[in-house]
Order: C-alpha cells, then structure tokens, then sequence
C-alpha cells in the first residue's frame, strides 16, 4: 500500500516577485489566474492539507482542493526579515545572513531556525497514515526544500541546492516506512 504525496508551492505573491521575505500578502493577479488556470490538475486525492498562511489558502482554493489547515506546513519564520529582501540584507546585516544561509541552527531575524523548520516538515511527513493514498499538501518552497533533504537523508546544507519555483509540484511515495522522492521541480500542469 502506497501513499502518494503532491507537494504544490503556493502561487506567486509581490514578496516573490519582489525577492522579499514573504508576510502573509494575498497572492498576485496573475498568481491567482495562474492557479485556477491549474483547477484540477491534481485528481482523485484522498486528503488535502495546506499551509495556515493566506498564499496558500487561495492556492489550494483556486486548485479545487477542500484543504485542511495543517500548522505544520507554515512557512519558515523570518520574525525581522518580514517584508525585506536579500539586497538589503546583504548591506544592513550581511553577518547574520551568512550565519542564517550556513549554519541551519543559526536564527539572526529572531524567528524560527531553519532546523526546527526542517524537523517540522520530517514530523508532518512521517505522521502521514499509512494505506493506499493519494494527498495533496499546498505549503513553500522552504518546507518542499525540508522535504527533499529528509527523503534524501541529505544534510542540511542542501537546503541552498534545491530550487522550489512557485506552483511547482514535487511527488513523494512512501511503500510500507521508506519515502521515496518521484519527481521534483515540475510546473504544475494546467487542469
């Protein structure tokens, strides 16, 4: 018995186009067209579960997924970083983003390390019922990235490696206790 897992990115918001750190903005215009354009993409799932943020709410509404709110698959949080991009990072605290982008511990903004947010996503993955399902999960790059890494028993410093575009679709199986990672990276196709 196999669970299928459809990891989607959430649309596109301003913070993404901009590279800025996300706060809970709606998604953009075309985001949002972009993800209806996608209604259905994802058929016969079992159970769906996003995000608590409002990018992924729309995203899995504009899917046609009846979701259920899972904390678990909130963003990372950046507390300090909200609303401010790596540019401006780079020049008013260029130490605390090395410190942030090579040490997974390591929490400059004040926020939730990457770490803890890494351990978040294992836990959500491996609370998953067994059985023969089909699950959709809408959440972010960061916590798709937080999934690979565990799929992968890969360290954490591949965290950097792994590029998560937004509305991408990333499947994982799991056959009795071993996930399995099936495709990464992929556009969601149109429904």
């Amino acid at each position: 018995m196999t669970v299928r897992l459809f990891l989607v990115a959430h649309a596109p918001t301003e913070a993404t186009r901009s590279a800025r750190f996300p706060d809970d903005e709606p998604l953009t215009a075309h985001g949002l067209a972009a993800a209806r354009e996608r209604r259905g993409a994802l058929r016969r799932i079992d159970v769906a579960y996003r995000g608590p943020e409002a990018r992924c709410r729309a995203t899995a509404q504009a899917l046609g997924l009846d979701a259920a709110t899972d904390p678990l698959l909130a963003d990372v949080d950046v507390a300090g970083w909200r609303g401010r991009t790596l540019s401006e990072l780079e020049t008013e605290d260029p130490a605390g983003l090395v410190a942030w982008m090579s040490d997974p511990d390591a929490s400059p903004h004040g926020g939730e390390p990457l770490s803890r947010a890494m351990a978040r996503m294992a836990t959500w993955l491996e609370r998953l019922p067994a059985g023969s399902l089909r699950v959709a999960a809408v959440t972010h790059p960061a916590l798709i990235r937080a999934a690979v890494l565990h799929v992968l028993a890969a360290p954490p410093g591949g965290f950097w490696r792994i590029d998560t575009e937004p509305l991408s679709l990333t499947v994982l199986s799991r056959d009795g206790g071993r996930w399995r990672l099936r495709e990464t990276g992929h556009p969601l196709a149109a429904g």
